[in-house]
This record gives structure tokens, C-alpha cells and sequence, in this order.
């Protein structure tokens, strides 16, 4: 314009075009450029697969992987976690591909890390790491953030090494002269100290959600916790049922912080879901840790809603690993809905089976197919813990109404002539609240 030139709609385009591609790639050159590195101990196990999603991790984190490395070998290498041959390989290769860090499979031990790092003269982290970093981004809520910190800190008081020959200044004044505190001492001294100032936080953090539990459980409405593989459709499907607007993407760890919402369905019938933090194969032990009493949610809960993604090839996997951490959490006594979700991307007929689960439904969380289906055999299993109440309560006896409706869910109500006809379903272990003078439940 300034040279008083005009550009065709063609040209114009085309400049655009072109300016959006130089943007593009300036981006993604800012973006850490990182090799993966796994070590498969075993013909047939799943290290390629574990590979491809520290990739997807890596994504999640702002990373690109320019590399993946696999070396086979009877088990890792105590020192450095890959043999020699393999160390010279990994190098050769950050330098012609100009990474900036190495990223392994497995969590590293102190000395592996430092090892590795001296020998490859490059950033090297562990899957850890990562997931504790993408964690860190996504913690919104003050509990989320205190327990990601928990975890980093419980990390870095694992991997404290070195330091052992470098002394703070000696203390001033008459009587605090002496050898000085070696650095790796008041590392040491300064992490546990926030270690209990978090969990000092933390206590409180949980007896307020005791307390919110509490409330809960005098409220008779049914909690179902919705738990499964990281990306499996948890927030989507909440999104759907509730319009709780919880942040939905197609990426590991959308949302980290437990959301609870109530859904009434057209028979009155009421039911709260909460959603919890999505699992992954190789979940930080620090991470479990820090947030048990978030995923305690599923602890507390009447029944498990087990979301799975039946679009992922690996999906039996995925899972086995939802099982395990709910071993790991003490969670094996609940009835489980396992609800095999995107089902919209299937291509052809699949059979999709859970051993583990009482009941099994085909759902599309984005469409909604399904889920009417699913709502139905969550309610089915709900009533098998209850017993119906159908009688006819006089009036001088008020007081058994407010409690039908504390305890239970109540149907149908009409007045009659002798008292209050009720049909109401209530908790097995409520029931003798409401049995006849003969001691036989009115059903």
C-alpha cells in the first residue's frame, strides 16, 4: 500500500498463507525439542505403546519428539539406565537433531539421572517429571496445586544427591563458628520443612472434605464416581449428563481437580457424579500419595462408573491399569458400571467385554447414545441395595415421613382416608426404621 500497489484476492490469500506457516514454524522452533528413551526387558511387552504415549504426554507438556530410541536388554542398567553403546547412540543423535533434553520411560534413580546427564552432556528427565509437570499446569483449585506440590517435593527429597563438598558461609557471631551446613543438608532441611507445611495444609484441605462428605452421606442421593484411563471421556460424559462446563480436550490430563454435579432424571430419581483425575500406566507413586484423598472420592462413593475409551487399540491395558490402582487405593468392595465409551469411532462390530465389571454399556459420550442405557443399570444396581417401602403411614405417626424422606427416595405420595400412602425406596440398612408392628418390612 505504501508503494501504492493493490494485491489480487489470489495474491492476498497467498501472503496470508504464508505469514501463517512463518508463525507456525516459529512456534513450534520454540517448542523443547526431545528424544525418548525405553528400555524393553521382555519380547511382547507393551514398551512401544508406554513410548507413543510419553509422546502424547510430551505434546501435553509443550514438547516435540524429534526421536524415539527402544534398547532390549535383560533389565536396566543400574547406572545409567541404557548400556554404553546405546549412551554414544542417544548423544550422536541429540546433536544432529538439536534436542534439547532426553525424556525417559521410567523413573529414574539419583544416580541414573546424574549418570545419565554427565555422560550425555544434555537435560535428561524422567516420565515422572513430565507428569508432574503437566500436573502443575493444570491444578487450578488450591487443593490441586498443594497436592501437585506435595508430590514435586517428595520427588526432590528422592533425588537429592551431590553437594557434598560445597559448604554455606560459616555462621557470624561469638558461639556459631564451626563447620558450616553442607548444601545438600539445608536442601534437605528446607524441602521437609515445606513437605509439612503442605501437608499441614493439606490436613485441613481434607477435614473440610470430610465435612462436605458428611453432609453428603445424611443426604440420601446416590454417588456415583466416575473414574478411568486419562482421555477416556470422564469430563465429556459429566459435560453430557450435568452441563457441569468442566474443561473437555483430546488430551492426556484435561482436568485435574474432582468435580461433583447432580443430575435428576425424568422419574425424579437423583444421582451426583464426581468426577476424578484420570489414570496412566506408570502413575508417580508420589503422585497416588499425594492425592488419595481426592481419589478417595471412589473410596466413599456407592458405585464406580468405569469409563472406557473403546477406541484405543490398547485398551485392555489401559484398563488392567485401572484396576490396579484402585487395589492400590483400597478400592475393591464397589459395584462397577463399565461403560465402553467412543463408541462412535468403531469401525465394524466389536465385541467389548469387562470380567470385572457387574454390568457393561456402549456409550458416545459427545452424542449421547447410550447413555439412557447406562443411567438405567447404574439405577438398577443402586435398588438392588435398597428396599422398597410401600404402605400406608397414619397421620399421627408425621415423624416416619421425614424420615422416609432423609433416608430414602420417595416415589409416590397421596393422602388417604387412615394416613399418607408412600412408595419410597430406602437404604437396606434403614429399612428397619419402617418395618410394621409385626416386624416384617412393608414392601
Amino acid at each position: 500500500k505504501e508503494e501504492g500497489l493493490e494485491l489480487s484476492p489470489e495474491e492476498n490469500a497467498a501472503l496470508v498463507s504464508k505469514e501463517g506457516d512463518f508463525w507456525a514454524d516459529l512456534t513450534e522452533e520454540q517448542k523443547e525439542r526431545i528424544i525418548l528413551v525405553a528400555v524393553a526387558t521382555a519380547d511382547g511387552d507393551d514398551t512401544e505403546q508406554s513410548l507413543d504415549e510419553l509422546e502424547e504426554l510430551g505434546q501435553t507438556a509443550g514438547a516435540v519428539t524429534v526421536a524415539k530410541v527402544i534398547q532390549n536388554r535383560e533389565k536396566v542398567h543400574a547406572g545409567t539406565y541404557v548400556g554404553k553403546g546405546k549412551i554414544e547412540e542417544i548423544k550422536n543423535l541429540a546433536i544432529s537433531l538439536d534436542a534439547d533434553a532426553v525424556v525417559c520411560d521410567d523413573e529414574l534413580s539419583p544416580a541414573q539421572y546424574h549418570n545419565l546427564q554427565d555422560a550425555l552432556e544434555i537435560k535428561v528427565i524422567d516420565r515422572t517429571v513430565m507428569i508432574l509437570d503437566i500436573f502443575s499446569k493444570r491444578a487450578s483449585t488450591s487443593e490441586g496445586k498443594l497436592q501437585v506440590e506435595l508430590a514435586q517435593l517428595r520427588y526432590r527429597a528422592s533425588h537429592l544427591v551431590g553437594g557434598r563438598s560445597e559448604l554455606s558461609r560459616l555462621g557470624g557471631g561469638i558461639g556459631t563458628r564451626g563447620p558450616g551446613e553442607q548444601k545438600l543438608e539445608m536442601d534437605r532441611r528446607l524441602i521437609k520443612e515445606r513437605i509439612t507445611l503442605v501437608k499441614r495444609e493439606l490436613e485441613q484441605v481434607k477435614r473440610t472434605r470430610e465435612l462436605t462428605r458428611k453432609k453428603r452421606q445424611e443426604n440420601p442421593t446416590p454417588v456415583v464416581a466416575i473414574v478411568g484411563y486419562t482421555n477416556a471421556g470422564k469430563s465429556t460424559l459429566l459435560n453430557y449428563l450435568t452441563g457441569a462446563g468442566v474443561l473437555s480436550e483430546d488430551q492426556l490430563f484435561a482436568t485435574l481437580d474432582p468435580t461433583t454435579r447432580k443430575l435428576v432424571r425424568e422419574d425424579g430419581e437423583e444421582m451426583l457424579f464426581t468426577d476424578t483425575v484420570g489414570f496412566i500406566r506408570k502413575l508417580p507413586h508420589h503422585l497416588i500419595r499425594a492425592f488419595r484423598s481426592t481419589l478417595e472420592e471412589a473410596k466413599y462413593a456407592d458405585i464406580i462408573l468405569h469409563v472406557v475409551d473403546c477406541s484405543n487399540p490398547d485398551l485392555d491395558m489401559q484398563m488392567y491399569t485401572v484396576y490396579e490402582t484402585l487395589r492400590k487405593l483400597e478400592i475393591g468392595d464397589k459395584q462397577i458400571v463399565t461403560a465402553f465409551n467412543k463408541i462412535d469411532r468403531l469401525e465394524g462390530e466389536q465385541v467389548l467385554k469387562d470380567l470385572r465389571a457387574d454390568r457393561t454399556v456402549r456409550i458416545s459420550a459427545r452424542s449421547g447414545e447410550g447413555v439412557e442405557e447406562m443411567l438405567d443399570a447404574l439405577s438398577e444396581l443402586l435398588k438392588a441395595g435398597q428396599v422398597l417401602i410401600d404402605k400406608i403411614i397414619p397421620y399421627t405417626d408425621g415423624s416416619q415421613i421425614n424420615l422416609l424422606r432423609k433416608y430414602g427416595q420417595v416415589l409416590e405420595e397421596s393422602y388417604e382416608n387412615d394416613g399418607t400412602k408412600v412408595k419410597a425406596y430406602v437404604p437396606r440398612e434403614y429399612a428397619y426404621l419402617f418395618q410394621s408392628a409385626d416386624g416384617e418390612d412393608d414392601q
